[in-house]
């Protein structure tokens, strides 16, 4: 299993415009969570679908290089995402991943999103990664 540091310095270096901080990588899960700014907000004070999709995506993306180790080409293929009540728009935002599927070539994860100390979810989002293919020598 890859570690929460190596994860860690890894996004740091191949993926810098997240703002998602790692908390957590365990067996086939991961936690990560984003402060949220202006920047995430839509009109209404909420917290925008966009940005609770790119929080869900790159905690999968975690749970995913946690469990396969550091693949940058690991891709999303499908991402859905049910949105459950309004997200509280001055609290970060929190994603709970776990692998329900890993494949050789698909990997299948879901995410609970929750508004920091919230029990109740946000959203709920299901999402398909493929893994490329081993290279061989």
């Amino acid at each position: 299993m890859t570690s929460k540091q190596q994860i860690t310095q890894f996004l740091q270096q191949e993926f810098p415009q997240t703002k998602c901080q790692v908390i957590d990588v365990g067996h086939r899960s991961s936690k990560v969570k984003q402060t949220i700014g202006f920047d995430e907000l839509r009109p209404g004070g909420t917290v925008s679908g966009p940005a609770l999709m790119a929080i869900a995506d790159v905690g999968l993306y975690v749970a995913i290089l946690g469990e396969i180790g550091l693949v940058a080409l690991a891709v999303t293929t499908n991402l859905s995402i049910n949105f459950l009540r309004k997200p509280t728009a001055n609290k970060a935002i929190i994603a709970e991943c776990r692998l329900l599927k890993s494949g050789k070539t698909l990997i299948i994860g879901e995410v609970s999103l929750f508004s920091e100390g919230d029990v109740e979810p946000v959203a709920h989002v299901v999402g398909t990664y493929s893994i490329p293919p081993a290279k061989s020598i």
